[in-house]
């Protein structure tokens, strides 16, 4: 019977949820062959079967969302076959080679690229997160559509997250917050970002999400209101300009407003943006006719126009944003943007990606340039702690617009120095930086950029990065190249000096270092768990660090054997006893008895040093 009902609720809850799915698919590509997605939900479903969600729904209707959501971003009908298959391999006994033969080689490549991240155990938290970051990273250098699935997957996975247990609550949202919400806003998916942020948001920090959420809607009736009227007044503006656009308003999300309220420590009140409009023209030129006719119409606030139109952001988000103040003292914020820029500002990397209809433009290519960055420094960093921070960094900059003496737009982190601007420019120019003049005066290297700056880096050919400079630098590119250059060039430095100890310590011993062959330095250094023989110099005895250890650990060494108690120092003469060494000829009492009395006879004793003034006898 129970199996019964589970059928009739998994073909009710999933027919309909698959024909919204076709429905949208119809619109959205009708040109598209959609047979495949028939055949993809019809193997789902069957390799599904039996299974349930913790929300009690059948699991099928999982995968069925996920290709809803991608389906809303207009992707491909392969994307959205990889979609609906996307948990089968994981979840079920279907394998890779099995989807390859079903679908082709594309979705099972797509399919494969899902599954593998997140399914390998680490030693820590951090560590695995890392990893399983640096996947992700390959995997969308590889394939986008890798990440888009994922994105759609677990934001499926945050609208149900009130079925799972508070513990797994926190832990997925804090991921969220962390990872996902910056890699959609890294891709521009504006979209997909709100939402996951504002559902992490209510897991993460129930209080604060419930105090925001009151606040906002306490005033929700009178700014619904208020954004009526504004509303009106600038359309009846736009028509008499003759100008046609499409007209929205919102009032802000609440993890925008919460953030705004801690960085800035503000109240609910004093944020400018809390209310908005959005207005959509046809062209740019009528852009910036609508922007001359809202100040026109309302005052400015000063400082708070911003043109992403001539300058976009680093994840290609392009608008006019300015903020007024009506003649009542309200204030509010609008966003001008032509259709394209709202499509890359809702869908982002999505909207013009080259799996879509078309040619491949120069502009899609660059669109991931940021990410063959992160791919390419990624690689020098092995420490998982500093791997999330300098990633976080990178995946949700607040941007400084700022000029070469050319013109050229280098969009660097807030809080930049000229190293980082260097250093963004090339890495050669960073690495040979002495100066820098901003706006034609010589600033430090110290000095913070600001928008609108121009930046003249002085090099010198021969210069080298300090160290200093990895406590001035904001940007990740600058900080990588910089730690990078260092290791190399203090391996170098390490080696040369830990080959001089070596010999150094040699002479002691009249031993030559020529006279060792190379095999059994190898050996030597394998046996202390080296790769190379020259790593010996490379390590803690070239950085000075092994031989201060040794000299404070050593049983041997006069330093350690001055703070030794009597106590500790008869032990260790005991358990030497058992053995033949030194001091097997020397009668047990007379070591006791001298120890009480004086240490120096029997440190001259080991010394092979006249004892005749201690008491004791000298050895033959």
């Amino acid at each position: 019977m129970a199996t019964l009902r589970q059928q009739i609720a998994t073909n009710v809850l999933t027919v309909t949820r698959f024909r919204d799915l076709m429905k949208m698919l119809r619109a959205n590509r009708p040109n598209d062959d959609l047979e495949i997605i028939k055949k993809a939900y019809e193997y789902s479903l069957k390799v599904h079967t039996g299974q349930s969600r913790a929300s009690g729904e059948p699991y099928l209707v999982h995968p069925l969302e996920v290709a809803c959501v991608l389906a809303e971003i207009k992707m491909d009908p392969i994307s959205i076959v990889a979609g609906l298959l996307h948990d089968s391999v994981e979840d079920t006994s279907v394998t890779i080679v099995d989807i390859r033969k079903e679908f082709g080689e594309q979705v099972a490549h797509i399919v494969e690229g899902v599954t593998k991240i997140g399914q390998i155990d680490f030693s820590s938290r951090e560590e695995q997160q890392a990893e399983n970051l640096r996947k992700m990273m390959l995997a969308m250098v590889d394939d986008i559509r890798v990440v888009l699935i994922k994105l759609a997957d677990r934001l499926h996975n945050m609208r149900t997250l009130e079925h799972l247990p508070p513990e797994r609550q926190q832990k997925i949202a804090k991921e969220t917050l962390d990872i996902y919400a910056p890699i959609a806003h890294r891709l521009g998916m504006g979209k997909i970002r709100g939402e996951l942020e504002d559902l992490g948001f209510r897991y993460m920090d129930p209080i604060s999400h419930q105090q925001v959420q009151e606040a906002v809607e306490a005033r929700r009736k009178a700014g619904e209101q208020f954004l009526g009227r504004v509303e009106q007044v600038l359309r009846d503006k736009l028509k008499e300009a003759g100008i046609t656009a499409k007209v929205e308003s919102r009032i802000k999300r609440l993890y925008s407003i919460h953030k705004k309220l801690l960085r800035q420590r503000i109240g609910v009140d004093q944020v400018y943006d809390l209310y908005a409009m959005r207005v959509v023209t046809q062209s740019v030129q009528d852009c910036y006719a609508v922007l001359g006719i809202v100040h026109n119409v309302w005052r400015p606030v000063p400082g708070r126009i911003k043109d992403f139109i001539a300058m976009p952001r680093p994840n290609f988000y392009q608008s006019l944003h300015t903020s007024v103040i009506t003649e009542e003292g309200e204030a509010f914020e609008i966003q001008i943007r032509t259709e394209e820029m709202h499509k890359m500002a809702e869908e982002g990397i999505a909207a013009h990606w080259k799996y879509k209809d078309g040619p491949v433009s120069a502009q899609d290519e660059q669109r991931l340039a940021w990410l063959r960055q992160v791919v390419e420094w990624q690689r020098d960093v092995s420490d998982p702690n500093e791997f999330l921070s300098t990633l976080k960094i990178d995946l949700y900059p607040e941007e400084v617009y700022t000029f070469t003496p050319k013109g050229k737009v280098v969009v660097l982190p807030r809080d930049s120095s000229p190293i980082d601007f260097a250093y963004t420019v090339h890495t050669e120019v960073g690495h040979s930086c002495v100066g820098a003049k901003v706006n034609g005066r010589m600033v430090p290297l110290r000095h913070k950029l600001h928008s609108g700056d121009i930046v003249e880096i002085l090099t010198q050919p021969g210069h080298k990065p300090s160290r200093d400079w990895l406590a001035v630098v904001k940007s990740s590119r600058a900080r990588n190249k910089i730690k990078h250059w260092l290791n190399v060039h203090q391996r170098e430095r390490a080696i040369e000096i830990g080959r001089k100890l070596i010999e150094k310590e040699a002479r002691k011993y009249r031993i030559s270092l020529k006279e060792i062959k190379d095999q059994e330095l190898q050996k030597v250094a394998s046996d202390y768990g080296l790769g190379r023989a020259e790593d010996s110099g490379a390590g803690p005895t070239g950085s000075g660090r092994q031989r201060t250890d040794y000299r404070r650990r050593d049983p041997e060494s006069q330093q350690y054997r001055q703070r030794r108690t009597p106590r500790i120092w008869r032990r260790q003469q005991r358990d030497r006893r058992k053995r033949p060494g030194r001091f097997a000829g020397i009668p047990r009492t007379m070591l006791q008895s001298h120890t009480r009395r004086n240490h120096r006879g029997l440190r001259h004793a080991r010394q092979g040093r006249s004892c005749a003034h201690a008491g004791m006898p000298k050895r033959h």
